[in-house]
């Protein structure tokens, strides 16, 4: 009667590093969410004096965040060389502006202790728009570099607004 077509999914409609990303993403949001490794980061985070004061060691929670820090920006540069397949020291200049901008366009707040996965992501998706938006436009390095900056400024000070923490004096 009526033939029975397979439906396959491709996984390489989008490349095997972005797959790894939302795996990690995914795996670091359950991590903060579910362990108590995750809970002491967000309260060394929020505040040292209290997180000491309430049992969690502050240096041994720094130190694991650090190790975890740079297991995953080497996993970033493990990608970034797959993507260029050779070594390129400046090939990641400025890219500290754009995870600083993703996290903070995302809810993480500057100060600490407040910020999801989730949200960074979203940033990080929003920042890529930006960026192809501005390429597809024609602006210049500089320029796509100014606007980021200015959107950094605007959403720290509308963090700042909404947690109430800008005040006049």
């Amino acid at each position: 009667m009526f033939p029975v077509q397979s439906i396959e999914f491709n996984f390489q409609l989008v490349p095997f590093g972005v797959w790894l990303t939302l795996l990690a993403a995914i795996a670091a949001g359950l991590f903060l969410r579910y362990t108590r490794l995750g809970r002491h980061i967000y309260a060394v985070g929020s505040n040292e004096a209290t997180a000491r004061l309430c049992g969690v060691s502050v240096e041994k929670t720094k130190v694991l965040v650090y190790a975890l820090g740079g297991a995953f920006f080497g996993l970033a540069g493990v990608l970034e060389f797959s993507k260029l397949n050779m070594g390129q020291p400046t090939g990641a200049m400025m890219y500290e502006l754009y995870i600083i901008a993703a996290c903070v366009i995302g809810g993480t707040s500057l100060r600490g202790g407040v910020g999801t996965i989730f949200g960074t992501v979203v940033g990080a998706l929003l920042i890529g728009v930006l960026n192809i938006g501005a390429q597809q436009a024609g602006w210049e390095k500089p320029t796509q570099e100014i606007v980021i900056g200015l959107i950094i400024i605007t959403a720290v000070a509308l963090n700042q607004l909404r947690t109430g923490r800008l005040r006049s004096n």
